[in-house]
């Protein structure tokens, strides 16, 4: 069974809206629970639809240029979030 690609398309977009509703997620945050954030959806998109260029893409995604999203919403990145970034992150690499 799949995901058929309206329905994948749908809830791509819900989840587009809801990250640029929830802007006290921040992306070192998701890094750090999901190993993905606003940043990584965006090159995906762009890996998909090439296109696109990182700032357009990242607009899209962040609903705003993503300098004026950082300066409205991202925070200085803690020690504690970086170390659970960074364990996160060794997670999304393929296990072989």
């Amino acid at each position: 069974m799949q995901i058929s690609d309206v329905a994948a398309a749908a809830a791509f977009r819900r989840l587009v809206a809801h990250l640029q509703h929830r802007h006290d997620a921040e992306n070192i945050d998701l890094m750090g629970l999901a190993g993905f954030c606003r940043n990584c959806l965006a090159d995906w998109v762009m890996e998909a639809q090439p296109e696109l260029s990182k700032e357009e893409a990242r607009t899209l995604i962040h609903g705003m240029p993503p300098a004026e999203w950082k300066a409205k919403y991202q925070s200085e990145a803690t020690p504690e979030q970086l170390a659970r970034m960074q364990e996160s992150m060794a997670k999304n690499a393929p296990s072989h």
